[in-house]
């Protein structure tokens, strides 16, 4: 398939340009910023704002991300890299296994580190815990309080004030990511700590990823939006087949992943009406999202355990190396 030049993946090769980064040779900053946080407390709606791009699909339930997906976000005199990262748990699995290890992979390997929490909240032991982790990596911290339109403003300036205890913050912002207050405020804050040294990326250039992985995560949005209980978590989208075709629309081949036979039934639905409903929701989405027709061809798959073997989740791309 033919790959747009926004989504195309860069294999760069040669010395990794933040070895060369000196104050006196560029007036350019660039780097890269992972945002952290456990589940549900904002990072993937704060990095499709500050983006204006739908990098990350969002819903109600915990650990919708599962990958580390990397957003650019281009500017005048600065390129930022953002990493959303799954939010961080204790893993019961393999597959939450290798998400905290692509969180893992991100906060280490990032010039600054966004810890995200939600305003509604005090601090939790687990909030310490993890803040006390990310100092010992070494690497400097914002913290992100998220979510400040849904509380009083009197109660955030003592939550800044039991935050200030815990780690020497680079800089505390109250910010609400579906609203928009405060992301300049949170963007100028990373600005002024990058690195100085040339951009990474095309400026033009949004994402890494190929167009097939946000292809996959639609699908996967769609399972999450319409099923229930333990089912979305235990669920995989594969695309097989994608092809560009001359005057028709382009075709997309997706397998649905699921661990019982059981739960196939529930994804078809009675008559096949379930699988159509999401083909149909997926298909506006995927359009939506590529600026283009498609046809969308769906189908359900049992792989039992998937989630639990190295094997499988290597095949369906929880590569946490690649994540």
């Amino acid at each position: 398939m033919k790959e747009r030049a926004r989504f195309v993946n860069k294999n760069r090769s040669g010395p990794d340009p933040r070895e060369e980064r000196t104050i006196e040779n560029s007036a350019f900053k660039s780097g890269y910023v992972a945002v952290i946080g456990r589940p549900n407390v904002g990072k993937s709606t704060l990095t499709n704002a500050i983006l204006k791009f739908p990098l990350a699909i969002t819903t109600a339930k915990p650990q919708t991300t599962r990958h580390r997906i990397l957003g650019i976000h281009s500017e005048e005199n600065a390129q930022i890299i953002f990493l959303d990262t799954p939010g961080l748990i204790d893993p019961a699995y393999k597959l939450q296994e290798w998400m905290m290890k692509a969180a893992s992979s991100a906060f280490n390997d990032a010039d600054i580190n966004l810890f995200l929490v939600e305003a509604s909240v005090n601090p939790k032991p687990k909030d310490i815990e993890i803040l006390h982790m990310l100092k010992t990596v070494g690497v400097p911290i914002i913290l992100g309080i998220n979510k400040i339109d849904l509380v009083e403003k009197a109660h955030i300036l003592p939550l800044i004030d039991a935050y200030r205890t815990t780690v020497d913050f680079l800089d505390i912002i109250p910010l609400s990511a579906l609203t928009g207050e405060n992301i300049e405020e949170l963007k100028a804050v990373i600005r002024k700590n990058l690195p100085y040294g040339p951009p990474f990326f095309p400026q033009d250039m949004v994402t890494e990823h190929p167009e097939r992985f946000f292809v996959s995560e639609l699908v996967r949005e769609q399972i999450y939006l319409n099923f229930s209980d333990e089912l979305p978590f235990s669920t995989a989208i594969v695309i097989d087949e994608f092809r560009e075709r001359q005057g028709r629309k382009d075709y997309i081949k997706a397998r649905i992943i699921v661990e019982r036979e059981s739960q196939k039934k529930i994804v078809i639905g009675k008559n096949g009406t379930a699988i159509r409903r999401i083909g149909q929701d997926a298909r506006r989405e995927i359009e939506k999202f590529l600026q283009r027709p498609v046809y969308l061809d769906l189908f359900v798959t049992v792989r039992e355990k998937w989630r639990k073997k190295d094997a499988l989740l290597k095949e369906f791309g929880y590569d946490h190396r690649a994540m």
